[in-house]
């Protein structure tokens, strides 16, 4: 019987990571030859988590440069893949989400009409501009694919109002939680020391992320602002943010949060560690995407650092909260959630709408009855 044929594509952190559990479940597959190709859109990010899962790339375009622009990527990307495409001739491939990576992978195999998969479609924030250029890549990726896993009905309901037919789009849950419960343990030790020094259980515990684009400049000033404010008024009160490599997040995080005691600005983790770090700290602030998704399995509220959100359905469930970035409204939100138990404890105990960990299955169920 001939095997079918799955090209994974991706090449950023956040791919890897909800792509990683999907991919051992097509190579433990005997009806699927797995092919990976990263394109390495990220280099350093990407390589931990192929290290922290055992993923070895059959091509590797490495396009990572410093000051590359998305221009760059996109060129790269699509140039890259064309021969590796015409190379391998797969019969589905698959990409992820909102990248460069992508959209133009996507575009790559549609160029050499290959039938294209894409996991975690469906999101929509409804501004073109925010996420820049996530969301645009998403739309135009769920006009490309010929297959839509959709991690819930929302984003079910996003792909038929744009558009795709009902019997392109499945509803599989998001791969990130195959991916969490793989990492996390409750006697996990850090590789930072300091981590493992922190007061959880006494202290007030936030682990903060924020880089996004549009976020850069005077949001993210606010935003800086006001967590530091809140620890210099909540004596039980730490935040650990480890900081994006980006110079400009650097310097301004420097600037407006260094030498401020309770703050601790470290280097990135790695996605385990920070699986694990979620796990152990009491609120999560962030202007990530992804986590959005991953904190819901911990029972951990979340204040989103945005003006909007392309994952309602965990505000809609009530273990997230968008919250701007305005600093008087950050500052608020976030005593709310120090000093009311039961504003916590109703955003703690949310259910998680992201799924049961078993979402890569459920794909590959589907490739497998095309």
């Amino acid at each position: 019987m001939k095997q079918l044929k799955v090209m994974t594509i991706f090449g950023t952190r956040p791919e890897a990571i909800k792509m990683a559990p999907l991919i051992k479940k097509l190579e433990a597959e005997k009806a699927i030859e797995s092919i990976v190709c990263v394109t390495a859109q990220h280099r350093e990010m990407l390589d931990m988590v192929l290290d922290l899962f055992d993923i070895k790339p059959d091509y590797d375009l490495n396009l990572m440069k410093h000051g590359q622009t998305i221009s760059d990527i996109t060129v790269g990307v699509l140039k890259g893949l064309e021969e590796v495409l015409k190379k391998v001739k797969p019969d589905v491939v698959l990409v992820h989400g909102d990248t460069s990576t992508a959209f133009v992978g996507a575009l790559a195999a549609f160029y050499q009409q290959i039938k294209v998969g894409h996991v975690e479609a469906g999101l929509r924030s409804g501004n073109i501009y925010s996420p820049y250029p996530e969301e645009m890549n998403r739309r135009l990726v769920s006009t490309l694919a010929n297959l839509h896993f959709a991690p819930t009905k929302g984003n079910y309901n996003n792909l038929i109002n744009s558009g795709v037919s009902a019997n392109e789009i499945f509803i599989t849950g998001n791969t990130v939680i195959d991916a969490l419960l793989q990492v996390v343990k409750d006697d996990y030790l850090f590789q930072n020391d300091l981590l493992n020094q922190i007061d959880y259980e006494n202290k007030k515990v936030i682990a903060m992320t924020c880089h996004r684009r549009e976020n850069w400049g005077t949001p993210m000033k606010s935003i800086f602002t006001a967590v530091r404010k809140i620890v210099e008024s909540n004596s039980n009160v730490e935040v650990i943010f480890p900081v994006h490599m980006n110079p400009t997040i650097q310097t301004l995080a420097q600037e407006i949060m260094g030498n401020v005691d309770g703050i601790h600005l470290i280097q990135p983790l790695e996605y385990e560690e920070f699986a694990n770090l979620m796990n152990k700290v009491d609120i999560i602030l962030t202007d990530s995407g992804g986590i959005q998704e991953e904190a819901p399995a911990f029972g951990k509220p979340i204040l989103v650092l945005r003006t909007e959100t392309e994952r309602p359905e965990a505000v809609e469930a009530g273990t997230v909260k968008v919250v701007g970035v305005q600093e008087d409204n950050i500052i608020k939100e976030i005593d709310r959630l120090l000093n009311d138990k039961v504003a916590y404890e109703t955003m703690a105990n949310a259910i998680n709408p992201y799924g049961d960990g078993k979402a890569s299955e459920r794909i590959i169920e589907i490739l497998l009855n095309l």
